[in-house]
């Protein structure tokens, strides 16, 4: 079977630096796989391609059998591969709920005449999305909090409403950068949860993360990066003793701890 995600030969120059050559690796359908390296490997870049927020110099992203290299973000979205960002991003000035209802999927909502000519319908659709987003806050302990502004939640609170707003939404891969930012231990073991979660409920993750004990615990499979550029792949587990890998990350975090 192919992969969901092929990404092949992405290059990405910011005037003379290179901050990602010759990029090559897959994601297998239903997966968590790990995207770790030191700073400047090209990581976010990399996520940044593939998810429509840069156009690649050179190469190809595939994702479900289309090129969509290239592609606009909101176009990328549409075809079921959204992502999140370092910075938790929600709407601040909006309630947690409607933060969840807007991640509903459009269904046939998107357009004034349809909602003119099936209100009833209409009605129905966004109960139903209301009676869903009611359980997804429940499963991560955030249906307490569905009345308050999101901008009032703590870091870590705000990943999870992400992580339960990528449920609402359902799509069929999510692409993490640095999900663990700015969140305390205790709601990073519950965060990390809710991406074994998503991958329960059918989707896949490209997840990138510096917290090794965290990729570990919650990835099958990572993809080491160095100089913009994937130099092993594998259990994090068997790859501590590749070589290349320890000279380009896994020493360096060792002399840092």
């Amino acid at each position: 079977m192919p992969a969901l995600l092929e990404v092949r030969d992405l290059w990405k120059s910011f005037g003379g630096v290179r901050a990602v050559r010759d990029c090559t690796f897959d994601v297998e359908a239903g997966s968590i796989t790990g995207l770790i390296g030191p700073n400047g490997a090209g990581k976010s870049t990399a996520i940044d391609l593939i998810s429509g927020f840069l156009e690649p110099d050179a190469g190809v992203i595939r994702f479900a059998g289309l090129d969509v290299g290239g592609w606009p973000a909101y176009r990328v979205a549409r075809q079921g591969l959204v992502r999140t960002f370092q910075a938790s991003r929600v709407w601040a000035g909006l309630t947690v709920m409607e933060n969840m209802l807007l991640a509903a999927p459009a269904a046939g909502r998107e357009t004034v005449w349809r909602a003119v000519w099936t209100a009833a319908q209409l009605r129905e659709a966004e109960d139903a999305d209301r009676i869903q987003a009611r359980a997804i806050l429940g499963d991560f302990g955030l249906l307490s909090l569905k009345d308050d502004p999101a901008g009032n939640l703590s870091g870590g609170q705000k990943r999870l409403l992400e992580i339960a707003r990528i449920f609402q939404a359902r799509p069929r891969m999510v692409l993490m950068d640095e999900p663990l930012t700015g969140v305390n231990p205790v709601l990073g073991v519950r965060i990390g949860d809710g991406i074994k979660s998503l991958v329960a409920a059918g989707m896949t993750v490209l997840m990138v993360e510096h917290n090794l004990p965290f990729v570990e615990r919650v990835c099958g499979t990572v993809v080491v990066m160095a100089l913009g550029r994937p130099i092993a792949h594998g259990p994090l587990d068997a790859l501590r003793s590749d070589p290349a890998v320890v000279d380009a990350y896994l020493g360096q975090v060792v002399a840092s701890v």
